[in-house]
């Protein structure tokens, strides 16, 4: 029953990021649902690229602004914020990734986990 709880969280969580991520006009987000894959490190990718290291922070500031209005929480870890090529913000089970649109590329996340159930967000997200 606990799972069920935390599933719906990490779920709702999501939806946040996308938001958040979809307020700094992110491109090409996703959703990757990592749960039935069991060498996962998260039950959830959330990824986008942007067009400029500038964009690829203001993404990352207002995901983590608008996870902590909307669920009280702030990232466990943050990766990448030096260089604005890549960032990663860790909320255990959700990992959100952001990228330059050539690194995305070149990391290619969505290959990797290519047996992932994959959501894409075109339409905006309501929280």
């Amino acid at each position: 029953m606990v799972k069920n709880k935390n599933a719906d969280l990490t779920k709702r969580l999501s939806e946040v990021v996308v938001y958040g991520m979809q307020e700094k006009k992110a491109h090409e987000v996703v959703r990757l649902d990592l749960r039935e894959i069991h060498s996962s490190l998260a039950d959830f990718f959330v990824i986008c690229h942007a067009d400029s290291h500038i964009q690829v922070a203001a993404i990352a500031k207002s995901v983590e602004d608008e996870v902590y209005k909307a669920l009280g929480i702030w990232p466990h870890h943050v990766e990448g914020q030096q260089n604005g090529e890549w960032i990663l913000l860790d909320y255990f089970d959700l990992m959100v990734h952001i990228f330059k649109k050539d690194n995305r590329t070149l990391f290619a996340i969505e290959e990797l986990w290519g047996d992932a159930e994959k959501v894409a967000y075109e339409a905006p997200v309501t929280i």
